[in-house]
């Protein structure tokens, strides 16, 4: 037993360790989701601009959750500056988009959805005017 038990510690070992980042903390994805679902409407459909200054304070609540749960900013910034993480997460938010009405390339379905998220108050539709 002691054999296996240290075969499988040594192999443990020798697995390299996962890099905790905020995308480990389900809210911080969500939310990062929600910003890039309303940037994908607002630069698809010409009726609707941004909040900024809501979005810019959305934003900095979501770097204080990952603050919260222990990051440094310098863990958090290196995350945001993540050029693959941005596009993973741009691929989910579009995703969610089609999931939700949009057609690419026909920016009245990109319009319909921005309303409906506007006019249902949801967590997308606030960042949007």
């Amino acid at each position: 037993m002691r054999i296996l038990t240290a075969t499988i510690l040594a192999a443990a070992l020798a697995l390299p360790a996962h890099a905790r980042t905020p995308s480990d903390i389900p809210e911080v994805v969500e939310r990062l989701l929600v910003v890039g679902m309303a940037d994908e409407l607002r630069e698809q459909c010409g009726d609707v601009s941004a909040r900024v200054v809501r979005a810019i304070g959305y934003l900095r609540e979501t770097a204080q959750v990952a603050l919260d749960a222990g990051f440094t900013r310098a863990e958090v910034e290196a995350y945001v500056d993540d050029d693959a993480e941005k596009e993973r997460l741009r691929g989910i938010a579009h995703r969610l988009l089609l999931d939700l009405g949009v057609q690419e390339g026909d920016e009245a379905s990109y319009c319909a959805v921005a309303r409906g998220q506007i006019e249902g108050g949801t967590a997308v539709g606030r960042l949007l005017r």
